[in-house]
């Protein structure tokens, strides 16, 4: 007996589907499906997106989208809504999605049903593509996983996330005790 080929899909398929409360994301064809997030998701990310845009004020390195972007890089087979991204200040002036190419930093909140994706395909995906940062940040253990292209493990973080992209004057810095303190 014949197995049935996976179906490819692309970003126009995926844009067109109805809206449900679901994340839907493309990487190379592959359909990726989540629920919506948890209420303390949401909460870690507006904290962190708050703090880097403070920051990037101050830099004028880059600007900060979050969770409702659309990365494609131009693809037509590749479409990732991560929670965070920067991108440099020129490319985001234009405000178009589909003019994003250079990403400086993609940060990834994992919850129970994004973590073999955020961990493995967009993983993989964001080395690919060459973002210079990519952060996993773990709610549950208290910590954060820092990527960048060519590495075969992480930089685990337990008590500070520090990042200067080129151009900084000074880092970003922030303890991870105030990015997961209690309401």
């Amino acid at each position: 007996m014949g197995m049935v080929a996976p179906r490819f899909w692309t970003v126009d398929q995926v844009r067109s589907l109805p809206e449900d409360g679901t994340r839907r994301e493309v990487v190379h064809g592959t359909l990726l499906v989540t629920p919506a997030p948890s209420a303390w998701h949401e909460e870690i990310s507006l904290r962190l997106l708050e703090e880097i845009r403070a920051w990037l004020r101050r830099t004028s390195v880059g600007h900060a989208f979050g969770s409702r972007s659309d990365l494609t890089w131009g693809r037509e087979d590749t479409l990732v809504s991560p929670d965070l991204i920067v991108v440099p200040l020129e490319e985001a002036r234009c405000l178009e999605w589909s003019a994003l190419r250079t990403v400086l930093l993609v940060v990834e909140v994992l919850s129970p049903s994004s973590l073999r994706m955020d961990r493995t395909i967009k993983r993989r995906l964001y080395q690919e593509r060459g973002v210079a940062h990519y952060w996993i940040v773990d709610p549950e253990a208290q910590l954060v996983e820092v990527w960048r292209p060519g590495d075969a493990s992480p930089c685990v973080e337990r008590d500070q996330i520090t990042w200067q992209p080129t151009g900084a004057p000074s880092p970003f810095s922030l303890r991870l005790a105030e990015l997961f303190r209690p309401l």
